[in-house]
């Protein structure tokens, strides 16, 4: 191949890569934003939890709109858990029934384009915070 022809290619390819849409991207990576995802997955890891109890199980598992956050209980009985999220102004607040946080979720855009959650001085991918929230809740007993 000439030398002419590798650098049409070149341009070519180089013209024929998506561009990154880093305005987009970095939306989807504020905490409003990361926030509503975090609740739709939630939502579905509450459904799951509840599809695999036995039959007749003594408790059940919610997921309710409160005050601006959102909570993930179980009950049973009279007795019941929960775990609160809330939307701060620097980070997502993930607490106990009693109201006292278990860890903040701050949120990074890196140089590759990548959403990052932190939690615990940790980069952590979505379903990591989940488990870190929620393990507990989910399995307690199990």
């Amino acid at each position: 191949m000439s030398d002419k022809a590798a650098a049409t290619t070149q341009v070519k390819t180089e013209r024929d890569r998506p561009k990154s849409d880093w305005v987009a991207q970095r939306f989807a990576c504020s905490l409003p934003a990361v926030f509503k995802n975090l609740r739709l997955q939630i939502e579905e890891d509450v459904k799951t939890r509840n599809a695999l109890r036995p039959e007749n199980a003594p408790y059940e598992f919610f997921i309710a709109d409160k005050n601006g956050e959102f909570v993930v209980s179980v009950r049973s009985g009279d007795t019941s858990k929960a775990v609160a999220f809330r939307l701060a102004p620097h980070a997502i607040v993930v607490g106990d029934d009693v109201g006292n946080s278990m860890f903040e979720i701050s949120l990074s855009f890196s140089d590759q384009g990548h959403c990052q959650l932190i939690a615990n001085n940790q980069t952590l991918e979505d379903w990591q915070v989940r488990r870190l929230a929620l393990e507990d809740l989910l399995f307690a007993g199990n």
